[in-house]
Formats: C-alpha cells, structure tokens, sequence
C-alpha cells in the first residue's frame, strides 16, 4: 500500500494540475466574454461622463470668461449628473470582480462627489478659470485611472491595443483642456500650463498611433492629416506665441468630437474581437482537457500495475536490510568492541528487476565496505594511541632523569647567573613533561605522577603555575587551607595549568593572570581570569558543550589539544569546567573540585598564603 501511496502522490498531483489547467483554461474564456460585460457596465458609461464633464469644464471656463449663461451651464450640469447617475447604477454591478476595481470605483465616485463643491466656488465666484479647469482634471484623471485598470485582459494583443486606445482617449482629453484654456490666455502660468499640455498631447499622440494596428489607425491617421487639426496646430502655436485665434473654440470643438467619435468606434471593434478568442480557448480547453485525461488514466492504470509488482520485490529487500541493520551490523560492532574477529555473509536478494538486484548487491557492498572501514578504525585509533603513549613514556623518563641532573647541578652551582639559567632550564623541563602528559591523556591512559598524601590547595595552584612558559604574569591570590587528595592532584595541576596557559596566550603580555579560590558548598571552586580580547557568546557556548561532554579526539584539530586534555580530566575525576566573560573584557574558566576529591586544613597549618607568586615558579616534586 506504501508504494501504491508513493505511486499516487504524482498522479493526484497530475489530476490536481489537469483541473488545474482546465480551469484556468476554461476561466480565461469567460472572462474574456466578461470583457464586453465590463465594457458595458464600467468602460463606456465612464467614457460618456468624461465626455459629459469635459463639455461641463469647457462652459464653466467660458462662463468665468462671461461667455456663456447661466441657463447653458445649468443645462450640462444636469447632462452631466445624468451621466454620472447612470455610471453609478451599471458599476454597481461589476465593481465587485476584484478588489482592485472595487477601489477604483470608490475613487471614481469620491472624485464625483466634488462636483457640487466645484460647482459652487464657481457661482460664488470663489474659483478662477484656471483652478476650475484643474479641479475638473482631477475627476476626469480618476475616471482614466479605472479605464487603464479594467482594460486588462487575458489576450495579450486585445490588451494592447486597448491600452493605447485608452491613451489616444487621454490624448483627446488633453485637447479639451487646451480648448478650456486657450480661450483666452490671460497670463504667464496659463500660458505656460497650456504649452505644457499642447507638448504632452503631441507626443502621446505620435506615440500611439504607432502601435495601433492599421484597422484601428486609419480613422486617427485621418484626422491627424485633415485640414482642420492641422489649423488647431497652427493656433496653438499662435496661443503659445502670445496669441489669441478668433476661431480656437469652434476649431477644437469639431476635433474633439470627431476624436471621440473614432475612439468609441475603436474601442467596440475591440469589444467585438473579444467574443470570437474566447470561443477559440474554450474549444482549446475542451480539447486539452480530454487529452489529459486520457493520459491520466492510463498514467494510473500502469502506476497501479508496475506498483504491485515492484511492491513485491521491495518488500523483500526491505527485509533484507532490516536484517543488516538490525542483526548483522549491531553484532559485528559488538565484537569489534570486544576485538574479535568478524565475518559478514554476503547479502543476496533475488528479484525480476535488474535495478532491484542491483540495489541489493549495493547493500552487501556497503555491508562489507562498513565492516572494514569500522576495523580500519578501531586499529588506527588503537595504533595512534600505542605511539602516544609510547613516545610520551619515553618522554617521561628522558624528563625525569633530566630533572634529576638538573636538582644536581643547581645544588652545586653557586653562581647566581648559573642558578638562573639551571632554573629556566627546570622550568622548560617542567612543560615539557606536561606536553608528554598530555599525549598520554589522549591515549587513553592516565599519567604516571601522583601524590599520596594530600596536597594543600595553594601549592596545587603553584604548581600549576610553575608549568606555564609566562609564569611570571601568572598572580596566586590567598586561599583557604583546604586540600586535594593525593590521587587526583597530578590531573589537577595538568588541567589548570592547560588553562592558565590559554590565558596567557590569548591575552596581552603586560597583564596578569589571576588565580583564586575559595570553598564551595559542594567542594572547592579555582577561578582563572585573564584580561585579554575575550570570546563571544556562541564562541563560549560552543567551548562549554565540549568542556561538558568530551568529545572524540580528532587528529585533524591539533589546534585543540588542550581543549581535549582538559575536557578528558574534568570527566575522568567528575570536575565541571565552566568558561565565561570577564568583567575586564576577558575570559574567566571556573573549575569547580567535587568535594570527594577536597580534605579539610591540618590543624596546625597555616590558612593564608602569599597574594604574589615568587619570582622562580615552584617546582613540583613527584612522590615516586
């Protein structure tokens, strides 16, 4: 069934987008039939209340210039609201297709909605010719902005052409605002709002008729050639000059109606394309959507036939490999743990399908390629580890012979430059011999120095200092008179030193390195704060999971030697490492010592110690 189900997955999702591609198919028909509804509800009584206000803003400029009468003012407002009554009623059927047009209409009815605000500046005479004309601009450029939003269509070409139908349309309202203007220039800014129009006319106008096919381009061509627009050029250019053209008003006024007459035939000869694309893509869709159906159901009945076989063959190499997974390869890594010897059978899987087959000689390929790559392993780790502690070993005992020397030496030497230099040699032995501890940690095994009897807290961090190259930098503040047993103070000493030298590294050479501790309710707490550059948030987290769970060592990160030595001890004896800032801007490591590994002060022994380390680092004496 899981791989019928695997096999159903892409045929539902092949049904999904056949649906899917039906209808989208089917809906680009009909909305391409919606296109004549919406040119019937919203496009042309839009194009018939811009006609009604653009006639409104002409007389309403005339009768500022006393022009006109009252009585024909009166007469085209009621045309007007007649128009805008009537757009109202068809919109309100068609607004809703989208929330973008439904917008667009609310536009369009507030900019409407002005109309008696306008219409009273001007009676009250509390409105000139040329802010009239703007305010009557603004609901008509509302009135094109639906224009350009409902004129989108599936069809790219019908989508085109009556995009630049929508714009010649705005070139003829741009005339009309000329024609409102150019009655009479009377200064500078109307001068200049008028040349400003006539240029944006002719240029939109030369641009579209460019991309008009030549059905819809002719009508517009032939009026751009006839003789009449080519007089309305010559009298704009007399109104741009200064002028005043006696016959502007009746020149413009033919113009603007035979524009408008053409424009309206174009945009129904696009309305009438609309209706025979769309029975076109519907038959289209009808056509596409059969196929696919019949592809689909032959996709499902093979799917359904080659599914039960493969079910089969993989039902048997399933459990094939849950047999390596879960018998074979547990049982080798259980041996190789206990170093036996392993031997892996070879898996075989018989099966129809060569892929299959195949699949199943991978598997015992992988099986046998594990099994040797995990011995391999195991015998490189285990190698690795033997030539750690064998070259640490012998390190040790080169170290401690020559420490034995140099004691020798500096019992007999009385020259202070020599004692000195025999000095800085012991101390150069002293971190030697813990780098050879070191290795011998991340071997496995546990080093060979120790204490029999408890150490006192204090000289454990001395001795801890003694082993670092900048000791000098390195402050011991007094603490308590607590001790560390003897087991443990060897591991002790090694894993503070490992971070009082970090501290010192990743630290400027003019600071100090502080060291003190105190009792803790649950043992004894060292804290090392360095005033260096510090580290960051992730940067400390990340170094306090691996201090907290040790992780595998790795050849490849050198670099982290001393991260491992210090998380092997820590987990070795059960100390928690903890790192976190400073106040001073560095680093401070808080090694807290489980109170098993802490043994109270002898009675006569002294509870404080030193606050400053002497100018030679102590050296630490092996019990053995």
């Amino acid at each position: 069934m899981k791989i019928i189900g695997l096999l159903l997955v892409p045929l539902t999702s092949m049904v999904v987008l056949w649906g899917v591609i039906t209808a989208v198919t089917a809906s680009e028909s009909l909305e391409l039939r919606q296109y004549k509804t919406v040119w019937t509800n919203l496009r042309l009584p839009a194009y018939e209340l811009i006609d009604e206000l653009q006639r409104e803003r002409l007389v309403s400029a005339q009768l500022l210039r006393n022009s006109a009468t009252k009585t024909t003012v009166t007469a085209q407002r009621n045309r007007t609201n007649a128009a805008s009554d009537t757009f109202r009623q068809l919109s309100g059927d068609s607004k809703d297709r989208s929330a973008d047009i439904s917008t667009q209409v609310d536009a369009v009815y507030k900019a409407t909605d002005r109309l008696d605000a306008i219409r009273g500046e001007i009676d009250t005479g509390l409105s000139d010719r040329l802010h009239t004309v703007e305010a009557y601009n603004s609901i008509i450029d509302a009135l094109f902005s639906l224009h350009r939003r409902v004129g989108l269509i599936d069809d790219i070409p019908i989508y085109e052409q009556s995009r630049v139908v929508i714009e010649m349309s705005y070139a003829k309202e741009l005339l009309t605002r000329e024609q409102a203007i150019g009655l009479g220039v009377v200064n500078r800014d109307e001068r200049r709002l008028f040349t400003q129009i006539a240029g944006n006319r002719r240029f939109l106008m030369d641009q579209s008729l460019s991309e008009l096919d030549p059905v819809l381009r002719d009508p517009q061509v032939a009026l751009i050639t006839s003789a009449a627009y080519q007089r309305m050029r010559m009298m704009e250019d007399q109104i741009i000059s200064g002028g005043t053209p006696a016959t502007w008003l009746a020149t413009t006024e033919g113009l603007a109606q035979s524009f408008q007459t053409a424009l309206m035939r174009a945009s129904t000869t696009l309305n009438e394309r609309a209706d025979p694309i769309a029975d076109e893509v519907l038959w289209r869709a009808f056509l596409l959507a059969g196929t696919a159906l019949a592809l689909v159901i032959v996709s499902i009945a093979f799917s359904l036939r080659m599914g039960n076989r493969l079910s089969k063959e993989l039902g048997t190499l399933r459990l094939a490999a849950l047999e390596v997974a879960q018998e074979r390869l547990p049982h080798v890594v259980a041996k190789l743990r206990k170093g036996e010897t392993v031997e892996m059978p070879e898996l075989s899987v018989a099966g129809t399908t060569v892929e299959i087959d195949d699949v199943g000689q991978a598997f015992s390929t992988v099986q046998q390629t594990a099994v040797e790559a995990a011995v391999g392993q195991a015998q490189l780790s285990e190698g690795v580890g033997h030539v750690f502690r064998n070259l640490a070993r012998r390190s040790q005992r080169l170290l401690h012979r020559q420490r034995i020397q140099l004691a020798d030496m500096q019992h007999r030497t009385t020259d202070p430059e020599q004692l000195d230099d025999l000095f800085k040699l012991d101390h150069l032995t002293t971190r030697m011999r813990r780098h050879a501890e070191g290795l011998i940690i991340l071997s496995g095994a546990t080093p060979g120095r120790g204490w029999s009897r408890p150490v006192p807290l204090l000289d454990v961090a001395r001795g801890a200092a003694a082993e670092v190259e900048d000791y000098q930098r390195v402050v011991i503040e007094p603490m308590s008179g607590q001790r560390l047993a003897g087991p443990v103070v060897g591991d002790v000493i090694h894993l503070i030193a490992e971070l009082i030298e970090n501290s010192t590294v990743y630290s400027p050479p003019h600071t100090s390195v502080i060291v003190r501790g105190e009792a803790a309710a649950r043992g004894f707490a060292f804290e090392v704060e360095d005033r260096g550059f510090g580290m960051s948030a992730e940067e400390l987290a990340e170094y306090n999971e691996r201090l907290a769970s040790p992780p595998e060592f790795d050849l490849a990160d050198s670099d982290r030697l001393g991260l491992f030595v210090v998380s092997r001890l820590a987990a070795r004896h059960d100390i928690r490492v903890t790192l976190r800032g400073s106040p001073y801007g560095g680093t401070t490591a808080i090694v807290l010592i489980p109170e098993e590994h802490v043994a109270e002060p002898e009675p006569e022994a002294p509870q404080t110690a030193p606050a400053k380390e002497p100018a030679r680092p102590m050296r630490v004496v092996r019990s053995d």
